[in-house]
């Protein structure tokens, strides 16, 4: 395993906080490689070293949390659903300034559908089919069902600024989906 460069690292990290700021503060479409060079405060050819253009930049940008996110997910299997369901809140919040940005930006739709994508394949697990109320019903559409409704509960939590602590998050979202589902 090869050891990145602690320069290349700190360059990544100022690209992507400038990125995001930048995110916040106009359309996507019009942020160019050169704003994000100069907030950074590192030269293009450096952003270029790191990312093909700020398509890719925004893909590996929403790639890492959703890795991250999956990582926590295989992380809790083995705890209780609230006490998971809050680990995934607190990684929102721990996260609020990316998670707000991806979720008010008119530029990150494909944010959602990557968000929405990792939450039907990490539900997966979680549906049957075949025994209880869910019986007979069909897997997909409880899968949309569940994966939109956390996404919708994600986007109102983070919109408002956070209302509630992620352990009262985990225990509605943990009650409602489990007792409807």
């Amino acid at each position: 395993m090869s050891k990145v460069d602690r320069r290349i690292l700190k360059s990544r990290e100022a690209i992507k906080k400038a990125f995001i700021a930048l995110m916040s503060e106009q359309s996507f479409d019009n942020i160019t490689i050169q704003d994000i060079s100069n907030r950074a405060n590192v030269g293009r050819g450096t952003i270029y070293s790191n990312y093909i253009d700020k398509f890719d930049l925004l893909d590996k940008l929403i790639g890492e949390h959703i890795n991250e996110m999956r990582e926590l997910y295989e992380s809790t299997s083995d705890m209780d659903e609230i006490d998971a369901k809050e680990l995934w809140f607190d990684y929102i919040k721990s996260n609020y300034v990316f998670f707000s940005t991806m979720l008010e930006s008119k530029g990150a739709p494909y944010f959602r559908n990557q968000f929405l994508e990792f939450l039907v394949e990490e539900f997966k697990d979680e549906v049957d089919i075949n025994t209880g109320k869910n019986q007979g019903l069909n897997e997909e559409v409880i899968l949309q069902i569940m994966a939109t409704s956390y996404y919708g509960v994600v986007e109102w939590w983070v919109k408002n600024e956070m209302p509630y602590p992620p352990y009262v998050m985990a225990e509605h979202v943990g009650v409602l989906l489990e007792g409807n589902l």
